[in-house]
Parts: C-alpha cells; structure tokens; sequence
C-alpha cells in the first residue's frame, strides 16, 4: 500500500521534521496527502483526496474509529492551540467515532469531540465542537464553543456565542444516523485494505467467477491464514443484504443481543419456532457467523430476534430467510417468491377469498378494491417498505415484485408482506408492464399500525384511472374541495389555494417536526403536483395524514420568477390546522385573517395607517394599478434583498388597508415598503418604504 506522508517541512517558526504516527490499523489511501506531526488512531479510515497538513499548526490528533472522507482539507495556523482530551496541546483535535465528510475544512485551532459528525462543506475554523453534536451540511461555525450534543442545521452561519448556546439538542434519530455512517467507513476502510490484499482479494473473486454463493473461507496458515479470515469477516458477508447488516449493526449498537430461531415448513405454520444459535462480538465476526448459520439451516425459516437484556424482553422478530430463496442464505431479507405465499396463508387458503375475507385478514376494503381495479386493468403490483428513518428521507426498499395475476395470491402476498414489516411504512405499487412506469403509490400500511390506502406522492396515468382508484370510496361526486368541511384543510386554507391558483402561481408544501421548526430546516413533501383546486386540495390532505404532530407549511411559488411568494403554516403539533401564522423566510408571523375593521358610519375608512400612506394607497389605486408590499430585515436591507409579503389581490380600498396593517404587524421589526405596480405593461410604478425597524 503506497502511502504519502512526508516530514514537516523546516519553517522560520519550527525546525521539527516530524512525520505521521499512523496506527497500524488505520488505511490512508494513497491519494490522501498526510504531513507533519500527525497522529492517527486505529481503524482510521483516510479517503482520497484529503489533505492534512501538520506544516504550519500542528500536532493533529484523529481518534479512533473516526473517517476523513473525500476532498477534507485538515490544517491549523502557525499560532493558537486547543488542549486535547489528554491534556495536551493541540492545533487540530479530532476526537473517537467522529465523521468529517466529503469537503469538509477543519482548522486549526479546532476542536471537535467524540462522536461528531461535519457535514459536507462544512466549515470549523478556531472553534470548540462539543461531544455529539451534529453539522449539516454547509454550514460555518467559527471563533464559538458548541456545547455538547448540539444540532447544527445546513447553511448555519454560527460566528458567535450567544448562536452556539441556543442551537438545538441533537435527537437519537440524528445520534443512529451519525453512528451508521461511521460503520459504513469502517467496512470501507475494511474493503481497502482487502482490495490491496491479494491473499484476500483473490478467494473473494474465485467465489465469484465460480458462481458460489456459500462463504467459503480460505485456508492457510501462519499470518497470512489470520490475515484472510479477519478481512473475510469484515468485508466478506456479500450474501447478506445490506437490511441484514444494517438491522445487526443497529441492534448491537444499542446493547441488544442477536439470537436466531428456525422452522421448517410445518413449525412455521404452527408458530412453532425452534431456538438457535445467540451470537456476542464485534458487527463485523456477528455477521460472519449469522452468514454460517443461515447455511446450516437452509431450506428452513430463519428468523432474527433481538434481546434487551435488561428488560429481558424481544425487541425485534424479523424473518431473514425463507425456503426456497436463491441459496436460501438470506440474501433478500423479506424476499420470497411468489410460490412461497400459500405456506404463510392459513389451512383453508385452497378456497378463494373474499373482499370482506381479505380486508379482515389485514387488508382494509379500499386496499382490497385498489388491487382489483389494478389487476383488472392489467397492471402489476408491487410493495415497498422502509422504516421510520428510512421513510423521513424517502429511502424505500423494495420488496419482491409479486409476479401472479390472482387476485387470492396477491391479497396472500400482500398480508405476508405487512406481517413481516410491522412496525414500519408499507406501500402498494401500481406498475404499467408495458410502459415500465409508475400509475400509483399508495401507503397502505404505517408504524402505529393503521392501514389507510393514502396517496403519498401518487404517480397517476394521464386517464387519472389510479386516482380514481385509490380514491373509489369516495361517493360519487365528492371532491377534495367540496369535502374540506370534514377534512383536515381549513376553510382559510383552501382560499389560499384558490386564490393562489387564480394567479397562475403553482402550490408546494413543507414539513417540519418541532427540533427542524426551531431550527427552521424545513423539508420538502412530495407528491403536490396538481394543478386544479380540487386536486391540490387533495394532495395537501394526504400531507397533513402523512405528517401528524408536525408543523406542514403551504407555498405559493412563481413558476416563471422562480421564487416564493407566499408561506403559510395550514397544520401544527396540537392538532391546530387552520391558518393561524404565516412563515417567510422562516419568520413567525400573524397573518391577516384577523377580523377585519369595518367602515365608520360617516363613509371613512377605520385604519391606523399613517395618513400619507393612506393617500398614497388611493391613489395609486384610482389610476388602477395594483398594490403589493415587500419586507427586509437590516441584513437583507444592506443587501437589498428584498422579500415579498403575501399577495394582496383586493381592489377594495377597505381590504387593502387591512392587509397592509397585517404585512406591517407580521414583520414588525422590519422594513416594509409598498409597491404599485401596473398590471398591463408589468412593472413598478412606486417603491416607497412605509415602515422602519
């Protein structure tokens, strides 16, 4: 393994000509750049195209266990020093278990703890890091001390203290992410190592080229025999799915215990498991050993079971083999094929099925008639599922595509696959064979343990034949417009819609739980694509089911301006979905559904708007140009960065001082400025600022 390290260079300010001290267990790829007084851990992984440069700050300190992945630059000034959780001085510290991603520029004087992860061209200059915090991507902390356990959010600019003390905790969602990402390097600085290995690369590729899905390890002796098997061990269990490791990883990395049990056919359909093998030890020799078991117990039902030792109770069931699979070494986890639904279906499954049959076997009545206008229309089904973290980042697995055409086998299939995935999100997949896309995708399954058929994001055929199906129990004739009495949309919202609508502007949406709200990192929701009232109408609902207790925010964009033009909270944690606040630019903010003032009895008009205003308001509308308002706070003001407030589509002189009078309450503290604007040749006529912070 060729590696670049050189000595420190001889300075004005140093003439120590230290090298790296690099463990032994460590790999630094040979297109990494490592000089000067280094020092790293074990199991390090060093990615291409880093650089870390120990010639002007230095030494550099990178634990145990940490990764230093693609294009990061590590470097320190010639002055400034952090002292080390070992008491020493340091130019740069980077503590155990820690991520430092792709880009990423760490300088010195920094510190950043154990357990942290830098996200993709972040940058940490002259700052402390606390243990367990996480930066997302793009964003700057500088000349601060981040407490520990703290969550920095993409694009934050964190350049001084008073930021750093308010920046949220880190949640265990966020904890398990940056824990997976370190696990994932490990079994790349793992592959490495065995790539530039020959007595560990050549029986990998002889496995293949024989078509040999068993694990066979290579045998020897001496060094070289301990070599192959720790390599093999840790990069070798290729048969298992990348579910199976990550579940295994997951499990051990909260203290659980990993056992298996197995059934053959007859005990599997009695419930009759058998106990096997528990397994203690590393991830990486706990999924060597799974991957010996599963063969050992081939043509049988294998299942993982997850222990709490401590409350000694299971926390996971989840089968990994089935009889019948491509070497039954449980290379797809949930994976069956289509002739291995009837042994999962109860004695009596030679009969066929029911609808009411169906949907009380765990199907509900509108999944049921979903299948059917599917299968009649001669489409083919499919499922996927994913779990809690997995459904946050719309990162599904697919399951195995269920190849019969009968309605009972598909129902069979279908039951079987939310039986193995209880627990997380199921979703029904309606697939066109001959133009190999998408007509509908349907959650039919969620973690608390509904069943709804709701379109997530439903790609629907130009015949609109999947939204009819997936929305066939509606009585005839109900739209998601006319039903908004019942539904989760208030009656301010879809006026919102409409009237955005009317504008030519189209409709998105944004949700955000608590910690992302505070922290404003909103995050897309898929699946609004509608350009009728009725369908947006729709859309938006299926998002305020798909995220409850979460704050979902409408947006009203300029599809030729590209920009926003207005963001309204519709839904929040306590159940609150009417339009109570509108957000801009992630502002909390009053909106101006307040009851309005009526007109005194003497014909003026009741408003608290300066006189001048007022006047300029009239006049601008007698001579028929239109009215708008834009907001600044002092930094976007400097910049002249303006940003527009909600439309105001009223011609009446009334309504128009009410909604300035709310565009100046929302953004108090702000600069506002009205605008006139000629509809006909589309332009401003009048920008005059008529509120000052």
């Amino acid at each position: 393994m060729v590696v670049r390290r050189r000595a420190a260079p001889p300075t004005p300010w140093s003439r120590n000509l230290a090298e790296p001290k690099i463990d032994e267990t460590a790999y630094v790829h040979s297109f990494s750049n490592i000089i000067g007084d280094v020092r790293v851990g074990s199991n390090v992984l060093i990615a291409p195209g880093t650089s870390i440069r120990a010639d002007e700050g230095f030494p550099f300190y990178i634990g145990d266990n940490s990764n230093i992945q693609d294009g990061v630059v590590v470097h320190g000034l010639e002055k400034g020093r952090v002292v080390g959780d070992d008491a020493q001085s340091y130019s740069a510290w980077i503590g155990k278990n820690s991520c430092i991603t792709h880009m990423a520029l760490i300088h010195g004087p920094v510190y950043v703890g154990d357990n942290c992860f830098i996200g993709f061209r972040s940058t940490v200059f002259n700052a402390r890091v606390g243990k367990g915090c996480i930066v997302m991507m793009h964003a700057l902390i500088q000349d601060v001390e981040v407490p520990p356990g703290r969550y920095i959010p993409s694009g934050a600019v964190i350049t001084n203290q008073q930021q750093a003390d308010r920046l949220p905790e880190v949640q265990e969602e966020d904890r398990a992410f940056a824990h997976h990402v370190v696990e994932i390097n490990e079994a790349l600085r793992a592959g490495y190592r065995c790539a530039e290995d020959p007595s560990c690369i050549l029986p990998l590729r002889n496995e293949v080229e024989a078509g040999n899905g068993a694990s066979q390890r290579p045998t020897g002796n001496g060094k070289s025999q301990k070599t192959e098997v720790d390599y093999q061990s840790l990069v070798g269990n290729m048969s298992l799915s990348a579910d199976i490791v990550e579940q295994v990883r997951s499990l051990l990395g909260q203290g659980f215990k990993i056992s298996l049990e197995h059934a053959d056919k007859r005990r599997f359909r009695a419930k009759s498991w058998l106990t096997g093998s528990s397994f203690t030890g590393r991830p990486n020799q706990v999924l060597a050993e799974l991957e010996d078991h599963l063969a050992d117990y081939a043509g049988e039902y294998v299942r993982l079971v997850g222990v709490d030792p401590n409350a000694k109770r299971r926390v996971l069931e989840e089968i990994i083999q089935r009889p019948g699979e491509n070497g039954s070494n449980g290379a797809s986890p949930h994976g069956r094929q289509a002739q291995a639904a009837p042994s999962k279906a109860p004695a009596s499954s030679g009969r066929r099925r029911s609808s009411q049959a169906a949907a009380t076997a765990g199907l509900s009545a509108e999944t049921v008639e979903q299948v059917r206008s599917l299968l009649s229309q001669g489409y083919k089904i499919g499922t996927e599922h994913a779990s809690p973290r997995r459904f946050r980042t719309k990162s599904w697995l697919t399951c195995p595509q269920i190849e019969s055409t009968s309605e009972s086998a598909v129902f069979a299939e279908l039951e079987n696959c939310l039986s193995d995935h209880a627990g997380e999100y199921v979703r029904l997949i309606g697939i066109d064979p001959n133009a190999k896309r998408r007509v509908l995708e349907t959650i039919i399954q969620r973690p608390n343990g509904e069943n709804p058929a709701q379109s997530n994001g439903s790609k629907i055929s130009s015949s609109g034949a999947s939204r009819s199906a997936s929305r066939s129990s509606q009585p005839k004739g109900q739209s998601g417009a006319s039903s908004t009495g019942t539904s989760g949309l208030s009656p301010e919202a879809v006026q919102e819609i409409r009237s955005l609508l009317r504008q030519g502007y189209t409709i998105s949406a944004e949700h955000a739980d608590q910690r992302r709200y505070r922290a404003k990192s909103w995050r897309t929701c898929p699946g609004i694509d509608g350009t009728s009232e009725s369908q947006v109408v729709a859309q938006l609902e299926d998002v305020l089911a798909e995220y409850p207790g979460e704050y979902i925010r409408l947006i009203g964009v300029d599809p030729n301006a590209k920009r926003r033009v207005s963001e309204t909270i519709i839904q929040r944690p306590n159940g609150q979905s009417s339009v109570t606040q509108t957000t801009v630019s992630g502002k909390k903010t009053q909106t101006a559904t307040a009851p309005r003032r009526q007109a005194s009895s003497n014909g003026k008009v009741n408003t608290q708007l300066d006189s001048e205003v007022v006047e300029q308001v009239r006049s601008l509308l007698r001579q028929g140009y239109s009215i708008g308002t834009e907001h600044a706070d002092k930094r976007r003001f400097r910049a002249k960065s303006w940003q527009p407030c909600s439309p105001i589509d009223a011609g009446n002189e009334q309504e128009v001082f009410q909604h300035l009078e709310g565009c100046l309450q929302e953004h108090s503290g702000e600069y506002v400025r009205l605008l006139g604007i000629d509809s006909q040749a589309k332009r401003r006529v009048l920008e005059q600022i008529i509120q000052r912070p």
